[in-house]
């Protein structure tokens, strides 16, 4: 570990998550906005389902931990949804067992701190074609998942965050608002590209700006470490006195709100 401590956020799911820093993927993305706030860690796990997350939970997130995260992002869903395979192999996980893990998911990582808060993402539709003509699309069997499959389980998480008064993201039709999202929000079709990512970020940011959380997740009402004012900053323009550049965003393709 490194000090002085910031606030821990943690991305936990599956590919969505673990592929959340190629492709400008919305855990990069993160990682800037919170930079010099909070560290980012990353816990994803490339086809596992919400049966695999469950197994493996409290190993990711020790009640005994030191520090606890002071955010959960948790994606599952898109593996569970697939059709299940006629040998009983597969991610595939039934809708109500997949509902009960994220309950599951939930109530541990609620029992890990006061501070502690939560947001799930519901899956993003896919463009199955995309996704069979891709470079992975081959090595699979034609067992996959579907839209409206999808739609289903992606309806079954938010329900369940209602119930459970859990801070989501509908990724599904969040997804869909853009008129190209078929083409432009994949990189095959499944996995997010950087254009999916930005709205993901987009929902993520809008959650945390909003939450009546104490104190604040949201990035600009979080103190900036080390942004003291120094005799070795950089000189201002006028070249008389020095200017304070710690919160400087010019850098960013995408000023977020």
């Amino acid at each position: 570990m490194v000090g002085p401590g910031r606030p821990v956020f943690v991305l936990f799911g599956s590919s969505i998550v673990q592929y959340s820093f190629s492709n400008g993927g919305w855990g990069a993305i993160l990682a800037d906005v919170y930079a010099r706030k909070a560290d980012i860690l990353l816990r994803g796990y490339l086809g596992w389902n919400s049966r695999r997350a469950v197994q493996v939970v409290e190993e990711v997130f020790p009640k005994d931990a030191a520090v606890q995260p002071s955010l959960v992002i948790v994606y599952f869903g898109g593996n569970d949804s697939m059709d299940p395979h006629p040998s009983g192999l597969g991610p595939h996980v039934p809708l109500p067992e997949y509902v009960e893990n994220m309950r599951k998911i939930a109530t541990h990582l609620k029992s890990l701190s006061e501070k502690t808060r939560i947001i799930f993402l519901t899956s993003p539709p896919v463009n199955e074609e995309m996704f069979r003509g891709s470079r992975i699309g081959p090595l699979l069997s034609q067992s996959v998942r579907t839209n409206e499959l999808i739609w289903m389980y992606s309806e079954a998480c938010i329900k369940l965050c209602k119930e459970m008064d859990i801070k989501f993201i509908d990724m599904f039709n969040a997804i869909q608002k853009r008129d190209d999202w078929e083409t432009a929000c994949f990189t095959d079709g499944i996995h997010l590209s950087s254009k999916g990512s930005k709205i993901v970020v987009a929902e993520i940011i809008k959650v945390l700006k909003t939450a009546d959380w104490e104190p604040s997740l949201y990035w600009n009402s979080m103190p900036t470490e080390f942004s003291e004012d120094s005799p070795y900053d950089v000189i201002a323009s006028d070249g008389v006195k020095t200017i304070n550049i710690s919160n400087l965003t010019t850098h960013r393709e995408i000023q977020w709100d």
